[in-house]
């Protein structure tokens, strides 16, 4: 009789890993201790210097990290969210006050109807997560959406608005989540609203050039009332800024790293940061 006629299952035989396998498992084994040592030791050296008081922060690369190991791209956008939420807590270890995260631009737009649609529903579904987030209410985080809201479906206005409610009261870090931005845009909008009042108080477009200034400007941009960003981090490999607070980023420091965002380490955060630590930030002089 054999076991099959007593329906019994039949243990599968499971193949023995390779010897290079087993030699990466084990250097990987003896290595992380190692790797831990030198995490921690960059961080004790990394919080002695000096922060930026704004850090900028292009996430970019969730679709190639889902590609590379073989998973739908919807996938490397919410491996993107859980690094998202790595992120604030380095940030907050390091006293960082001030940090804004481009999420979505307006060239983003161009993208597949249905992966923007997935992207929104993430956020929306998301949201009320962030917020009850155990850092945000522990370090009394303060979330602000700055970008095209007009561009945005209701349900993501509406999400966006209870971040903002939500948190309104907290006088900790300003987390600025750029959705629906452009650098251009940012500034169009600025000025246009600049303009609106002045047509509001019965003001020449003459006596509006006669006082026209940098500073006025800059009072009419999302980010008015906050330092410009000392610091911007841009992850995947690309060097270029792709129009991320393209007014305010006249000195700001950059850094190019080529980990894919789900893929970005605390220890990249740490090396970043102590690149920043070591230069000499001249404002032009």
């Amino acid at each position: 009789m054999h076991a099959n006629d007593l329906n019994l299952a039949v243990p599968a035989v499971v193949p023995r890993p390779s010897f290079r396998v087993r030699i990466l498992r084990l250097f990987e084994t003896c290595i992380r201790p190692l790797y831990w040592w030198y995490e921690h030791r960059l961080l004790h050296a990394v919080s002695q210097g000096r922060m930026p008081r704004h850090l900028g922060l292009i996430l970019d690369g969730n679709r190639r990290f889902a590609r590379r190991i073989g998973l739908d791209v919807r996938r490397g956008h919410e491996y993107g969210v859980e690094k998202v939420q790595d992120m604030l807590e380095w940030c907050l270890e390091l006293g960082i006050p001030h940090v804004t995260l481009f999420v979505f631009s307006t060239e983003n737009f161009d993208r597949a109807p249905e992966e923007i649609e997935y992207l929104f529903d993430l956020f929306v579904r998301e949201s009320p997560r962030l917020i009850a987030h155990p850092k945000i209410q522990t370090h009394k985080v303060r979330i602000k959406v700055i970008g095209r809201r007009s561009l945005l479906p209701a349900a993501v206005v509406k999400a966006a608005e209870a971040l903002e409610r939500a948190t309104a009261e907290h006088d900790g870090m300003l987390l600025n989540i750029a959705l629906a931005y452009g650098g251009r845009e940012e500034i169009v909008d600025g000025i246009r609203q600049l303009l609106r009042e002045a047509e509001a108080e019965h003001r020449s477009l003459a006596a509006v050039a006669e006082h026209l200034s940098v500073s006025q400007i800059s009072n009419y941009l999302y980010t008015t009332g906050l330092p410009d960003p000392d610091f911007i981090i841009r992850t995947s490999g690309e060097v270029r800024l792709s129009g991320f607070l393209l007014w305010q980023a006249a000195y700001s420091e950059y850094y190019f790293c080529d980990a894919l965002w789900p893929a970005f380490r605390r220890i990249d955060f740490l090396r970043a940061i102590r690149s920043y630590q070591g230069r000499d930030q001249r404002f032009g002089v």
